[in-house]
């Protein structure tokens, strides 16, 4: 098995949660089932608006009967803001930890994470990539943006911003719904009606996926094309690989009219798997706009 690391992921914030209300609370809160951490020490969820749509995505870890959450540094100040306003009077206590602790990832093992943390397979992937928590500012270690970028290319992780933009993308947009970050049998969160719907009475045409070109790099941002008409977006790039956001319906037209999937004039391959789930939600559900 390929290994990288650890390397510190440097660009993190950590937010604190405890008290007697705190599991409830948040679980009333985010779009996954935190009973799910009995299972692993990490999940991988999203605060929505109740439009539906995610506002902040994050890690929620249970290291020794608290909450951590695990955030995009520039979406500390925000999250941490929008959960004292759903604070009310629940018996919870919100605070920055930062400070306190640091974030790692390898490639390889949990063996190589080592430490008084907590470290688990990351849940967006199907193994290989690992993701830790542990006390301090972790400056001993190197951080690699490169090697974990081309990592979650990879894999097809997807993360905010590079791969979609915060308050305009569905959970299911995100493949939130193929990792468990979404609930669909727990109580009511914020959002879950649309989410709901999503999951059983429409199928999902966009979604973040891997795509490659045979020829050239590509760039962050550039348009996907099918003849005249922009389908999709290019995200996250390593080399010849990239993370977009596109719309797979009129992928599988393009494929089946014989019709080019260009990025600046040069084709590119979309990934397989998705196509093949996209087909079969087909078959089951009716194609609605949301």
């Amino acid at each position: 098995m390929e290994k990288s690391g650890p390397h510190r992921l440097p660009d993190r914030g950590l937010v604190e949660l405890s008290g007697d209300d705190a599991a409830d609370w948040l679980d009333n809160l985010v779009a996954g089932d935190l009973t799910r951490l009995t299972q692993s020490p990490a999940m991988f969820t999203a605060l929505l608006s109740p439009q539906g749509k995610i506002l902040f995505e994050f890690f929620v870890w249970k290291p020794d009967g608290r909450f951590l959450i695990d955030v995009a540094a520039p979406q500390l100040v925000g999250l941490t803001m929008r959960l004292k306003i759903y604070k009310l009077r629940s018996r919870v206590e919100i605070r920055d930890v930062t400070a306190d602790w640091h974030v790692v990832w390898c490639l390889g093992g949990v063996s190589d994470l080592v430490g008084d943390g907590v470290a688990a397979i990351d849940p967006r992937t199907n193994g290989g990539l690992w993701r830790g928590i542990y006390p301090g500012p972790g400056t001993d270690l190197n951080s690699d943006d490169g090697a974990y970028l081309a990592a979650r290319v990879r894999l097809g992780t997807g993360e905010a911003p590079d791969d979609y933009t915060l308050g305009d993308i569905f959970p299911h947009e995100a493949n939130m719904d193929l990792f468990g970050g979404v609930s669909f049998s727990k109580g009511c969160y914020v959002g879950q009606e649309v989410v709901s719907r999503m999951q059983n009475k429409t199928v999902v045409r966009k979604r973040v996926v891997r795509v490659a070109s045979d020829s050239s790099g590509l760039t962050p941002g550039a348009e996907i094309r099918v003849g005249d008409g922009v389908i999709g977006r290019i995200g996250s790039v390593s080399d010849r690989a990239a993370l977009a956001l596109i719309r797979l319906d009129r992928v599988i037209e393009a494929r089946d009219s014989g019709m080019a999937i260009v990025v600046d004039g040069r084709p590119i391959s979309v990934d397989s798997d998705a196509i093949d789930r996209y087909r079969q939600s087909v078959k089951e559900r009716p194609v609605l706009d949301l």
